[in-house]
């Protein structure tokens, strides 16, 4: 009789995790040939920008309030000198609107003051703008330059990186060490965004989709019914 419990995931070795890793990679790039951030921009800054807003906020809503807010204010020195009520009113949709006014303008002058208005493209120097972490970072060097800094773990990722037997580490930083110890560095900017994607469309918070999972014979925590 077919299980209705997740399978027990037995002690793996960092080789067999390593192989496990890869098989799972590249099945899911099956489903997402080319995987990408789902936020729209046109340059290294609008992303950057729409990363610092995504925080507790779905891509989907931060692309509604770009649309409009990129045309508004099209450089950092736009946005170093907006009107705080005026930006805060214009974000507000996203959540957490205080604080993202206040990072936004922060990060937007610290451009415009300490590097001639262009985004950074080293970790070390990005990780030092206002509202800036190393998820924001990995996201603009990895989908803006193409530059493997690391590997993004946000809410999807940090999920799937649990139930696929990848950590059992809790914190974004610590998560980031375990995956990149098992993906390729080449894979790197790929595995967080295909984790993204495959954590939205199929491995849900509540109710994963494990049935119409394309790698739930890989995953020790699938329940197949």
């Amino acid at each position: 009789m077919p299980s209705k419990s997740p399978k027990r995931a037995r002690t793996e070795s960092l080789e067999e995790k390593k192989s496990r890793a890869e098989r799972i990679l590249r099945q899911m790039k099956k489903e997402f040939p080319q995987p990408k951030t789902a936020l729209l921009h046109e340059n290294p800054f609008q992303l950057l920008i729409a990363t610092i807003l995504s925080a507790q906020c779905t891509d989907a809503r931060v692309n509604m309030v770009t649309k409009d807010l990129f045309k508004k204010y099209k450089t950092p020195r736009d946005f170093a000198n907006a009107i705080v009520t005026e930006l805060e009113s214009d974000i507000r949709s996203t959540g957490f609107f205080r604080m993202k006014t206040k990072n936004i303008m922060g990060c937007s002058k610290a451009l415009v003051e300490q590097h001639g208005g262009k985004v950074p493209d080293s970790m070390e120097t990005l990780v030092q703008l206002p509202g800036v972490g190393r998820k924001t970072a990995n996201v603009v060097l990895g989908q803006a330059f193409g530059i493997v800094s690391g590997i993004v773990v946000d809410t999807h990722v940090h999920r799937l990186a649990q139930r696929m037997g990848f950590t059992s580490e809790d914190t974004a930083e610590k998560i980031e060490v375990d995956l990149m110890k098992v993906f390729s560095k080449k894979h790197w900017i790929d595995v967080g965004s295909v984790f993204i994607l495959h954590g939205r469309k199929t491995c849900g918070a509540r109710k994963p989709r494990c049935l119409e999972c394309a790698v739930n014979e890989l995953c020790p925590s699938a329940i197949l019914t």
